[in-house]
C-alpha cells in the first residue's frame, strides 16, 4: 500500500489530544502553506483562516463547542471562516493579484474579470455564503491531508455554535462566518478511538464507472 493510502488510513478524527505535545513552528508553516496553495473556484479563496493559540480565547470557545476538549487540548485551533457577502472588490483584488503575479497587464484580464462578475455578483447573499462555504471545505481537506503526511492529528468539527464564534472572534463586522473548526496536534494515548477500524462504504457502494 502506498504512503498515500497508509496516511489516510492512519488519520482519524482525534477525540482526545495530548495537551503537552505541540506542533513545531516549521510544521505549522508547512500546513498553512499547503492550505494557502489549495484550489478554489476561480482561484478566489473567499475565506479567511484563523490560527488560535491564545488559551483565554480557546477557553471562551470551548463551551460554545459543545464542551469538546479538543478545542483547548490541541496544539493549535484552526478556524475557517467563509466570506458571507462580497462585491466587486473581491474579484478586482484577484484580477490585480493575477496581473502582479504573472506579470500580465491588468487590462488584458478585463474579460475574465467581467465574466466572474457576471456569474457571481448578482447571486443572492445566502447563495454567495453557501458557495464560499464550499470553497472552505476544499481548503480544509488539503490541510487535513497535509497534516496526515506529517503524522499530525486533526479533528474536523462542525459541532459548535457559529454565531457565538462570530461574536467572540469579531467576525460579523468583517463579513465572515465561522464555518468549520480544525484542532491540530497529537493524539493522546488515552484516546481509544484511534484503535477503531475505519468504517467506510465499500467501493461497490460508493463508485459507479460509466
Amino acid at each position: 500500500m502506498s504512503n498515500i493510502l497508509e496516511n489516510r488510513t492512519w488519520r482519524y478524527a482525534t477525540k482526545k489530544f495530548d495537551p503537552d505535545k505541540k506542533v513545531s513552528d516549521q510544521d505549522l508553516e508547512l500546513l498553512l502553506e499547503a492550505t494557502r496553495l489549495s484550489a478554489s473556484s476561480y482561484g478566489l479563496q473567499p475565506y479567511h483562516v484563523f490560527v488560535i493559540t491564545d488559551p483565554e480565547i480557546r477557553e471562551k470557545l470551548k463551551p460554545v463547542s459543545w464542551g469538546q476538549s479538543q478545542i483547548t487540548d490541541a496544539s493549535h485551533l484552526i478556524v475557517f471562516a467563509n466570506v458571507t457577502d462580497f462585491g466587486e472588490e473581491l474579484l478586482d483584488s484577484y484580477v490585480q493579484n493575477v496581473s502582479s503575479t504573472r506579470n500580465i497587464p491588468e487590462e488584458s484580464l478585463k474579460g475574465y474579470g467581467d465574466f466572474m462578475k457576471s456569474k457571481l455578483l448578482d447571486l443572492p447573499v445566502n447563495v454567495k455564503s453557501s458557495w464560499t462555504m464550499k470553497q472552505v471545505y476544499i481548503a480544509l481537506g488539503n490541510l487535513m491531508q497535509a497534516a496526515a503526511e506529517l503524522k499530525i492529528d486533526t479533528c474536523p468539527m462542525e459541532g459548535f455554535e457559529a454565531k457565538a464564534y462570530n461574536e467572540i472572534l469579531g467576525l460579523d463586522e468583517k463579513d465572515l462566518n465561522a464555518s468549520v473548526v480544525l484542532p491540530i496536534g497529537y493524539r493522546s494515548e488515552e484516546d481509544e478511538t484511534q484503535h477503531y477500524a475505519k468504517v467506510r462504504k465499500s467501493k461497490e457502494e460508493l463508485f459507479t464507472h460509466i
